[in-house]
C-alpha cells in the first residue's frame, strides 16, 4: 500500500515574531503561548498535494459538476452528469461531513474531492459538503450544531417556492436535482461521529419538523468512536501513516471536547455507560466502514454490537488489510491495487445502501 510516513515534530519552538510553540499536532497544527493556531502544514512534503484545494467548475468533468454556494453555512455542491432527468426524477443526497479530528480539514481538499465526486457519479447522487468550524477555537458540539445548519439551508433551499427564486444559479440547480425525502449522512472519521449526533437530533425533532428532508441513512466511515483506556486495536496495531496516529487522536480530542471532558464523553463514545441508552436515540438505519488495520477498530466494531443490541438497523462493512481513510489517499487508490479495490468496493456498499433506502 502507498502510504505518506509520520514524522515527529518538536513543540516549545520559539518564533522570531516572539511567539512560542506550545503545543503541536503531528506537522497538522501549531498551538501558540498567545492562543494563535497556525494550521500551516509542516510534515512530509509528499502529502502536501492531497491538501489541494480544488477549485469549482460549472462545466462537467468526468461526468459532473462542482459548485460553490456561499452563504450560513458555505456548501459545496457535486452534481452528476444524467442523460435522462425526467426518466431518472430527483436524486438522493449524500451530505458530507468530514474528518480531521474536529481541528483541521477542508472538503474542498483533493483527498475529499477525488472520492466524492466519484461517488456523486456512482450512485448517482447529489453531494453535498460544507466547511465545519474548528477546535480549540471552536469546540464539540459547534460542529454537529454545524452539521444541523447544513440540513437546514439544504431544506431551505430545495424547499424555495418556484424556479427563478433563488439568486444563485448553482442553488436553482440543487433545488431542481435533489431528492430531500432521501438524505443520507456520510462521515469521515470524527466525520462518523457527527453522522450520529446529526441524525439523533434530527430524530429527536421529530419528522414533522424537517419534512420534507428526511434523513434516510447514516454511513460513519472508521468514526472517531474511543475510550479513556486503550483498546486491543490501540495497543497492538501500528500507524504507517501522517493521516492517523495516536498522539493526533489524543491531542485533537483534548483540543475538541468540551473542557474537563474525557474520551469517554459521549460525543466520542455513544455507546458507553456516559451517553444515552442507545435503545432512546432516534437513528435512521446506518452503514458502518470497519477498516480492519484501524487503531480504533475495536471500539469501531463495539459501537455496531451495541447499535445492534439496541435494536438499531445497523450494517457492517470490513475493509480487509486497509488502515484509517485508506480511500483518501488518492495516491494509493490510483496507485496500489488493493487500496483501489477497497475503495471500490466501499463505493459499492454505499451505491447499494442508499439504492435500499
Amino acid at each position: 500500500m502507498v502510504t505518506v510516513a509520520a514524522e515527529s515534530h518538536q513543540a516549545n519552538v520559539v518564533l522570531p515574531d516572539g511567539r512560542k510553540v506550545v503545543d503541536e499536532v503531528s506537522g497538522w497544527l501549531r498551538v501558540f503561548d498567545d492562543g494563535s493556531i497556525d494550521r500551516t502544514w509542516t510534515g512530509p512534503p509528499e502529502a502536501l498535494p492531497l491538501m489541494q484545494s480544488v477549485e469549482p467548475y460549472a462545466v462537467p468533468r468526468d461526468g459532473h459538476t462542482l459548485h460553490n454556494l456561499p452563504g450560513e453555512p458555505d456548501l459545496r455542491v457535486y452534481l452528476p452528469e444524467i442523460k435522462d432527468p425526467a426518466a431518472a426524477g430527483r436524486l438522493p443526497v449524500i451530505v458530507q461531513l468530514h474528518g480531521g479530528g474536529f481541528c483541521i480539514s477542508d472538503p474542498s481538499w483533493l483527498m475529499y474531492h477525488h472520492f466524492y465526486a466519484r461517488l456523486a457519479c456512482a450512485v448517482p447522487a447529489v453531494v453535498v459538503t460544507a466547511q465545519l468550524p474548528l477546535a480549540p477555537e471552536h469546540r464539540l458540539p459547534a460542529q454537529m450544531d454545524a452539521g444541523v445548519d447544513v440540513l437546514r439551508r439544504l431544506r431551505s433551499i430545495v424547499t424555495s417556492d418556484a424556479a427563478g427564486t433563488l439568486e444563485d444559479p448553482a442553488a436553482e440547480l440543487l433545488r431542481q436535482a435533489a431528492d430531500v425525502s432521501r438524505v443520507f449522512l456520510v462521515g469521515d472519521s470524527s466525520g462518523g461521529n457527527l453522522v450520529h449526533h446529526v441524525a439523533a437530533r434530527v430524530g429527536e425533532d421529530g419528522a414533522d419538523v424537517w419534512a420534507p428532508l428526511r434523513v434516510a441513512g447514516g454511513v460513519p466511515i472508521h468514526p472517531g468512536f474511543v475510550r479513556a483506556t486503550r483498546s486491543r486495536s490501540e495497543l497492538e496495531n501500528t500507524s504507517d501513516s501522517v493521516f492517523f496516529t495516536l498522539d493526533m487522536a489524543d491531542k485533537f480530542l483534548a483540543m475538541s471536547l468540551p473542557e474537563g471532558a474525557t474520551k469517554d464523553h459521549p460525543y466520542t463514545c455513544p455507546m458507553g455507560p456516559n451517553a444515552p441508552p442507545l435503545e432512546s436515540v432516534p437513528l435512521p438505519p446506518m452503514l458502518v466502514a470497519v477498516a480492519e488495520k484501524d487503531l480504533i477498530r475495536d471500539t469501531n466494531l463495539e459501537y455496531c454490537d451495541a447499535l445492534r443490541a439496541a435494536g438499531k438497523e445497523v450494517e457492517v462493512l470490513v475493509n480487509r488489510g486497509m488502515s484509517h481513510s485508506f480511500y483518501l489517499n488518492k495516491f494509493a487508490v490510483d496507485m496500489d491495487p488493493a487500496t483501489g479495490e477497497r475503495t471500490q468496493e466501499l463505493i459499492d456498499a454505499i451505491r447499494s445502501f442508499v439504492a435500499r433506502h
